[in-house]
């Protein structure tokens, strides 16, 4: 890359004009405006003019990005490669998942033998829209495999609609079902399937709050509007998120409620009982617990009930309260993720966000650790109790995903399907690095770049952060990540408190009134990344999606000097309303509500990003992104956010916001729009940074 020390930005931006309403709300005696609330509303004229207004703002910006469309032409070119998925029996039948390269969706395909070369397209979602914006979200099969569900996402929204076909014909057997949301597809036998869903919203279906969930069983020739509420629906069952699971014998049925994000509820059926009651295996919401697997009368679960780090236990089914639990695979120092498959047992353990993983039989015995290819992610080793051969992927930062197969028996593992990604992995390196944050607290890094990097503070970095939600970053290959390490580029990713990698510990210190130790790891990690010389601030771009959204707001409001550009995406940015839209409300665990008490409101909006932007103080180059069919952060957020910085902004940086339209939080997003999204993305990063050509896009 060629680069220069000039700052002065080369293309100005004339942003629309955005008026400012008068609402101001009171929270415990504080009043707070809120001037831009006419853009939460999605349904008028004047939000979809400010929408369109404001693309044209930023695209007439990255039009002027003279390596815009050479960016695009390499991100296309690295992503034009078969990937597949490893296969899965259902019925007569091998299914898995392809994409010949560029497709906007990956075909569903089948054969009947594993790895034979006479296949069929058994379903084509790029057929299901013109514009390859309707996505399939989820498949299922009956238990003897003759007859599948599937549910597909319009514009990615999480709304649903769910289709029930004959798989040797592929034809439609009944209307398609309607407003699901947040639902698995659990089939009891061949007659039917437990599904869940809210009842329709007034107002907005985007925006307005969502609250009840229900579960519900949907019989094969009945109409949806006959389908009974198995679970939900009353005061006293009222939950957020409900799922019901019927185990690998249908015997019994499992459901999990819950009213936020972590902790549930667990009750079971027995199925072989008509009328039979529910018994309450856990009647609070103290815990996160989950269905592993079943022998017999026994339950298998994962839980870290008494258990930070989680532990598998056996629990028999006629007296299943947790007093009466067995560990089978007892709470260790790591974190684990159990799994099921061929008669067996398997323990993932994350060490400092990498995959380690044992076998184990159904009494708890250790049959053999499973030797992995290196330091990364594992994913798989799961599925029906009679299968022999399992999958399991296995990818890092600078490994395209490899699939391999596992005797179960034999405990040997083969490459059953290598990458065809153009990226030669020998060229790059990752180093797991250990930094201290504010308090002190070690916080792990891991660095990826191309081998022989000078570390002169030259180099442009993007830090990628999430921190929350006891959800786990670890190491996983990404296409357009390659082609920024290709540019020569550093990609970083610290594992921020608030994250499941050392177990609920770790992710209760980064949530309510602990949120603000998320945001000072991430900082710590920049200033690591700045102090070690792999680049300076000039030279460095924060990025985040969703709950990391919020952390990139937050971080480039409290320390704006500290980084050249900003990448917040689909974030939530108005943490004092975040919970009276869709299901926000179940994020309360992780946040804390302004309504809760006068602590938490203070709390809140002293970190807030949509109510601490000052004007007066020079704001890094900003580039907001969000889909205007978001449904669970809903695009008001970026919109009100970025309507506070072009008013507040003192400096010469672009404070811009990208919305792209048919689209949702990020899941079935067709590859077209990944790459378009991806070269607007680097593009105004590097033209931010100074970087006036890029000659490793010559000659491509």
């Amino acid at each position: 890359m060629n680069k220069t020390n000039d700052q002065q930005h080369r293309v100005t931006v004339q942003y629309p004009d955005t008026k400012k309403g008068s609402v101001v709300d009171n929270y415990f005696g504080v009043e707070v405006a809120d001037p831009y609330r006419w853009l939460e509303d999605d349904l008028s004229e004047e939000t979809e003019a400010w929408v369109i207004s404001q693309n044209k703002a930023t695209f007439d910006y990255l039009d002027k990005i003279p390596y815009r469309n050479r960016l695009k032409k390499r991100l296309e070119k690295m992503w034009n490669y078969e990937k597949s998925t490893a296969p899965s029996r259902e019925g007569k039948y091998d299914y898995f998942y392809k994409n010949d390269g560029l497709q906007d969706q990956y075909v569903v395909y089948r054969s009947r033998v594993i790895g034979e070369s006479e296949v069929e397209v058994f379903l084509d979602p790029n057929t299901f829209s013109e514009d390859g914006t309707t996505s399939l979200a989820d498949l299922t099969f009956s238990k003897d495999g003759s007859i599948a569900a599937y549910s597909v996402s319009e514009g990615g929204s999480d709304w649903r609609k769910i289709f029930i076909i004959d798989v040797e014909s592929k034809q439609q057997l009944e209307d398609a079902l309607i407003d699901v949301k947040f639902s698995g597809m659990s089939w009891l036998g061949n007659t039917g399937f437990y599904y869940s869903s809210y009842d329709k919203p007034d107002g907005s279906e985007l925006s307005a709050k969502t609250d009840q969930h229900k579960l519900y069983f949907h019989q094969l020739g009945e109409k949806q509007e006959d389908d009974q509420a198995i679970f939900g629906g009353t005061p006293e069952q009222k939950r957020r998120y409900v799922r019901g699971t019927v185990t690998e014998d249908d015997k019994y049925l499992l459901i999990s409620a819950s009213t936020s994000t972590s902790g549930n509820d667990l009750r079971i059926q027995d199925l072989s009982k008509p009328d039979s009651a529910f018994i309450v295996v856990l009647d609070n919401m103290d815990s996160d617990t989950w269905l592993v697997g079943h022998l017999s009368n026994q339950l298998f679960l994962e839980t870290n009930l008494n258990a930070p780090n989680k532990r598998l236990v056996s629990v028999d089914l006629s007296r299943p309260q947790p007093e009466n639990w067995l560990d089978i695979i007892p709470e260790t120092k790591h974190v684990l993720s159990a799994s099921a498959g061929g008669g067996m047992l398997f323990a993932d353990y994350m060490i400092d966000a990498t995959s380690r993983i044992s076998q184990y039989d159904y009494s708890g015995k250790k049959i053999r650790d499973i030797k992995l290819p290196g330091l990364g992610q594992a994913v798989g080793l799961s599925g029906k109790e009679s299968e022999d051969t399992l999958y399991y992927s296995f990818t890092n930062y600078k490994t395209p995903s490899t699939i391999f197969s596992f005797d179960v028996m034999q405990g040997e593992s083969a490459v059953y399907q290598k990458s065809g990604a153009d990226f030669n992995s020998d060229e790059f390196e990752s180093v797991q690095v250990f930094y201290k944050s504010k308090d002190g607290t070690s916080i792990p890094m891991t660095i990826t770049h191309k081998k022989g990097l000078v570390l002169d503070g030259t180099n442009p970095t993007i830090l990628y952060g999430y921190g929350g939600f006891n959800i786990s970053l670890t190491p996983t290959f990404s296409i357009v990540n390659a082609v920024w390490l290709a540019l020569g580029g550093v990609y970083a990713v610290p594992n921020l408190r608030g994250g499941g990698e050392y177990g609920e510990d770790w992710h209760n210190a980064g949530i309510t009134t602990t949120k603000q130790n998320v945001f000072d790891d991430f900082i710590a990690a920049a200033e690591y990344l700045i102090a070690e010389k792999y680049t300076t601030s000039q030279f460095l771009a924060l990025r985040g999606g969703s709950n990391g959204g919020l952390l990139v707001g937050a971080v480039m409001i409290q320390r704006p000097d500290l980084m050249q550009v900003a990448l917040p995406a689909v974030g939530v940015m108005d943490m004092l309303r975040y919970h009276t839209f869709t299901s926000g409300a179940g994020w309360a665990y992780d946040y804390g509500t302004s309504e809760q008490s006068k602590e938490m409101f203070g709390y809140l909006k002293a970190y807030s990003p949509v109510h601490n932007v000052k004007a007066g103080v020079s704001y890094p180059a900003t580039l907001v992104t969000t889909g205007d069919h978001d449904d669970r952060v809903v695009p008001a957020h970026s919109f009100k956010f970025a309507a506070e910085l072009q008013a507040k902004q003192s400096g010469n940086a672009p404070t811009l916001i990208r919305i792209e339209t048919q689209a949702g939080h990020g899941a079935g997003t067709p590859v077209s729009k990944i790459i378009e999204q991806y070269a607007d993305i680097f593009g105004f990063t590097l033209f931010n940074m100074g970087i006036e050509q890029l000659p490793e896009l010559e000659n491509q």
